[in-house]
C-alpha cells in the first residue's frame, strides 16, 4: 500500500492571499498535515475576491480562497496578541515547516521572525514568500503579483507595440513563486533529512518571475537588445496568435488561438485556409518571409478564421496537425474532456455550499497520487482539535484563550 510522500509533515501555515497558500495546498495535497492560521478580525483578501455562489458575496464561500487551502485545518488566530503568538511558539515546536507571506519585517516585529523561532526549534524549516524578497533596498515595498509582474518586467511585454501595456492577466508572479518555493522547500527538507539542520528561504516573487524572462534578459546582456511588447507574436512561429471566430448563437464572440512551428505546418494551414494558392504564395515561404509580411498573413488567417465555427476549427486544425485550441472561458474548462478524464476538477463537500469545486493536485505521481482530501476551512473551524490534540492544551487553556479573544 502506498503512503503519501509528505505523510508525517506537520506544517504551520500562516501565508495569506495567494502565493504563500499555494505553498501549503500542495503539501496538502500529498499527506502533509497544514495548519492555516488566520483571523477574522483581518479577513485574507481571497475571502473577499470570490467568485461567490450565486455572485453573492460571502467570505466563508469564496472559491478562490478554497482552491488555495483546500485540504488544510483552520485555526483562528490574532497574532497582534502575545496570547496569540505564544500559540504560534507551540505551534512550531510541533511543526516541521512554517509559511509566511506577511510584509517584510512583520514576523521580526511579532517576535516570530526566524531567528527567534529557532530558539524554539532548531531544525525548523521556514518560508517566507514576499514580493521582492526580505532584504534590500524595495524589501518594504507592498503590493500583490500585479506588481510582481511590473517589477519583473512582464508587465511592458504583454500588449500590442502600438498600445500602452497591459500585462498578463491576474497577479501573474503569486503563481509563479509558489512553483520556485515548493521545490526549494523539497530541497531544505532533505538537506534537514540528512543533516538536522533547519534553514529560512526567502522567495522573491519578482525575482522568480524573472526567470521566466531569461531570453530577454539574456539578449539584453549580449548586445544591448531591448525586448518590446509584440501583441501575441512570437519570434519563432508565424503565424502565431488569437483569431477571432464566427459569432455564437447567444452572442458570445469565441477566439481560436493558434501557432505555426515550421514550413510544414504552414502548407497545412494554408492549404485549408487559402488552398493552394496561399500554400504556395512566395511571400510566406519560409518563417523569415512569414515574419516579414506578417502583417497581410495575419489578416488572411483573421478572415479564414471569422467564417469558422471555433470548436470544429479546433479539431480540423489539430488533425492536420496543427497547434491550435479555443480561447477557453470557466465554463469551457469545467466541461473540457481532456480535464475531465483527468480527474482535473475535484468535488469537495462544504458546510456551506454543499459542495466546493476545487482544482486537483497540480503534480501527478503514479505510486503516490495526490489531491484535496477536504475543503478549505472555515476561519477557527478547527481550533479544538489543533489546540488540544495536536498541541495537547488543557481545556481549561483553551477555555482562557477563547475567553482572551485571542481565538478570533
Amino acid at each position: 500500500m502506498s503512503t503519501a510522500p509528505f505523510a508525517g509533515l506537520k506544517v504551520a501555515d500562516l501565508a495569506w492571499v495567494v502565493a504563500g497558500p499555494l505553498i501549503g495546498r500542495t503539501l496538502a495535497d500529498f499527506g502533509a498535515t497544514v495548519v492555516r492560521v488566520e483571523s477574522a478580525r483581518r479577513v485574507d483578501t481571497t475571502r473577499l475576491m470570490g467568485p461567490f455562489p450565486g455572485g453573492k458575496p460571502d467570505p466563508r464561500q469564496s472559491a478562490l480562497y478554497e482552491n488555495c487551502n483546500a485540504g488544510k485545518l483552520g485555526l483562528a488566530l490574532d497574532l497582534s496578541s502575545p496570547d496569540g503568538q505564544d500559540v504560534v511558539r507551540d505551534l512550531v515546536q510541533w511543526a516541521d515547516v512554517l509559511v509566511e507571506s506577511f510584509a517584510p519585517g512583520q514576523m521580526r516585529r511579532w517576535g516570530l521572525d526566524y531567528a527567534a523561532l529557532r530558539e524554539h526549534k532548531s531544525d525548523l524549516v521556514m518560508v517566507s514568500t514576499s514580493l521582492t524578497g526580505q532584504s534590500g533596498p524595495h524589501a518594504t515595498f507592498a503590493g500583490f503579483g500585479n506588481l510582481g509582474a511590473a517589477i519583473s518586467g512582464f508587465q511592458r511585454l504583454a500588449g500590442q507595440a502600438s498600445q500602452p501595456p497591459i500585462g498578463p492577466f491576474g497577479p501573474y508572479t503569486d503563481y509563479v513563486g509558489p512553483r520556485f518555493g515548493i521545490v526549494a522547500l523539497l530541497a531544505a527538507l532533505d538537506h534537514r533529512r540528512r543533516t538536522g539542520e533547519g534553514c529560512h528561504l526567502d522567495v522573491a516573487q519578482a525575482e522568480a518571475g524573472m526567470q521566466f524572462l531569461a531570453p530577454q534578459l539574456a539578449a539584453w546582456s549580449a548586445d544591448g537588445q531591448e525586448p518590446r511588447a509584440d501583441g501575441n507574436r512570437d519570434p519563432g512561429m508565424a503565424p502565431h496568435g488569437v483569431f477571432a471566430c464566427r459569432e455564437l448563437p447567444d452572442g458570445t464572440q469565441p477566439w481560436l488561438a493558434i501557432a505555426v512551428r515550421d514550413d510544414n505546418e504552414w502548407r497545412a494551414l494554408a492549404g485549408l485556409a487559402g488552398g493552394a494558392a496561399l500554400a504556395d504564395d512566395p511571400r510566406f515561404a519560409t518563417l523569415a518571409l512569414r515574419k516579414r509580411h506578417e502583417d497581410e498573413l495575419e489578416r488572411l488567417i483573421a478572415a479564414w478564421a471569422a467564417r469558422q465555427e471555433p470548436l470544429a476549427a479546433q479539431a480540423v486544425l489539430q488533425a492536420l496537425p496543427v497547434a491550435a485550441h479555443v480561447v477557453a472561458a470557466s465554463g469551457d474548462m469545467l466541461a473540457d474532456p481532456h480535464l475531465r478524464e483527468r480527474a482535473h476538477f475535484v468535488a469537495l463537500d462544504h458546510p456551506l455550499m454543499g459542495k466546493s469545486t476545487v482544482e486537483g493536485a497540480r503534480y501527478r505521481l503514479s505510486a503516490t497520487p495526490g489531491g484535496p482530501r477536504r475543503a478549505a476551512p472555515l476561519v477557527g473551524a478547527d481550533n479544538d482539535f489543533v489546540l488540544r490534540d495536536l498541541l495537547g492544551y488543557s481545556d481549561e487553556r483553551v477555555a482562557a484563550l477563547r475567553q482572551a479573544g485571542v481565538l478570533a
